[in-house]
């Protein structure tokens, strides 16, 4: 498995995750094409490959102290592989060399599997969004503190 920064390339496969993984909370291809092709620059896509396949990707928006992960999406076959924790790790990674001392996240309350992935690996929650996603589903709003100044060491 490798984990790497997308590429305008990797279009086709990121946007097939999206609508496969996210159903109608699929960003559109034309704002996955923006993020890819670096036209939003707090916006960081990566992937993950397993034998050559894109498996996966996550989505972090960086500004100043601030990180927050958008995405996480991975293909239903790769699940429960360790995947989903390598793109986490990367992406407080570069949230970490990018000076964030928190990382933020919204979940579905519906979601009892992402929650406790997420609770696994430090997040706290922090807050609710009531009607957050389309269908009307509440949001958790969820926080893992990076730096010392947050909590995180």
């Amino acid at each position: 498995m490798t984990v790497r920064p997308a590429v305008a390339a990797d279009l086709a496969a990121v946007a097939a995750l999206e609508r496969d993984n996210l159903g109608v909370d699929a960003w559109p291809e034309g704002l996955v094409a923006e993020g890819l092709s670096g036209n939003l620059p707090t916006v960081r896509y990566l992937v993950a490959e397993v034998d050559g396949v894109l498996a996966g990707h996550a989505v972090a928006s960086i500004v100043a102290d601030i990180a927050e992960l958008q995405r996480i999406a991975v293909d239903p076959a790769h699940r429960r592989t360790g995947l989903a924790t390598e793109l986490l790790d990367a992406v407080i990674g570069a949230a970490r060399e990018s000076g964030a001392d928190r990382l933020l996240l919204e979940v579905r309350e519906d979601n009892a599997g992402a929650i406790a992935f997420y609770a696994a690996r430090g997040f706290v929650e922090i807050d609710r969004r009531p009607r957050y996603y389309r269908d009307g589903t509440t949001a958790i709003v969820m926080r893992r503190g990076l730096g010392p100044a947050c909590g995180g060491g």
